[in-house]
């Protein structure tokens, strides 16, 4: 039987009885239909999983946290995403997926060529919808802490405020001469800048270059803005992470 998972911002812990907030109380009961008797596994984002049972289901849904458990989910490499931002389809699709590859934080980039409502009401509405394609993600694949996702900014905002480090920071530019293949690991952990729909204006590349990000290439092929990212990160994981 297909382990059920849901996410609660709730203080979590064995021997407890909690009663669920209103969205998770509500997926559990409207969406997926669970009753009284039903096991699932709770999470939020602490990095544990919380194995429970429930006790009632409807107006309010009442849960007896029985154990607690590490999840080993997280991959030993930590790739930050800085995406360009896309469409809302392709934003959520990115989103999505990076989120089960394993990515653990996200930055969205406005750029010169998203086509985006950068009115902050706008804004602020598409992170709160944007967090919860994130927080479906950690459910379906399985992980216990959550990606922060961080406040929508311009590019040249997040590239001003770029700190010079040791961190390792890679970005895909189709006109690159180093593919990402050539890339050796000087730690365990790296920033990934991927342009919107349309690519990153002459200027950004410049300006990321100045901000220390290498640029890289990834084979003979133009790839979408949704693709290329999430194979981009497939490929560091499989390298340098815990896939493969």
């Amino acid at each position: 039987m297909r382990e059920i998972r849901l996410f609660s911002g709730q203080t979590l812990s064995p021997r407890t009885v909690i009663e669920l907030d209103r969205d998770a109380g509500k997926h559990a009961s409207q969406v997926l239909r669970l009753k009284a008797g039903a096991d699932l596994t709770l999470f939020n984002g602490d990095g544990k999983d919380y194995f429970g049972k429930i006790l009632e289901s409807g107006k309010s849904t009442r849960v007896e946290i029985l154990a607690e458990k590490e999840n080993a989910s997280e991959s030993p490499y930590k790739i930050k995403l800085v995406q360009g931002i896309s469409r809302s389809a392709k934003m959520d699709f990115t989103l999505q997926k990076s989120t089960e590859l394993g990515v653990t934080e996200i930055q969205a980039v406005i750029c010169k060529r998203s086509i985006v409502n950068s009115e902050q009401a706008r804004l602020e509405k598409k992170l709160r919808h944007w967090q919860s394609v994130i927080i479906s993600a950690c459910e379906q694949s399985g992980r216990s802490i959550v990606p922060p996702l961080a406040p929508v900014c311009d590019l040249d905002t997040f590239l001003g405020n770029v700190k010079p480090d040791s961190t390792t920071r890679i970005m895909l530019d189709p006109a690159a001469g180093h593919a990402l293949a050539s890339m050796t690991p000087d730690q365990p952990a790296c920033e990934l800048l991927i342009g919107p729909e349309g690519g990153f204006d002459p200027d950004e590349v410049d300006a990321a270059i100045r901000a220390g990000f290498v640029p890289l290439s990834f084979g003979p092929r133009v790839l979408r803005t949704e693709t290329a990212g999430l194979a981009a990160i497939a490929v560091l994981q499989s390298r340098f992470g815990d896939m493969g």
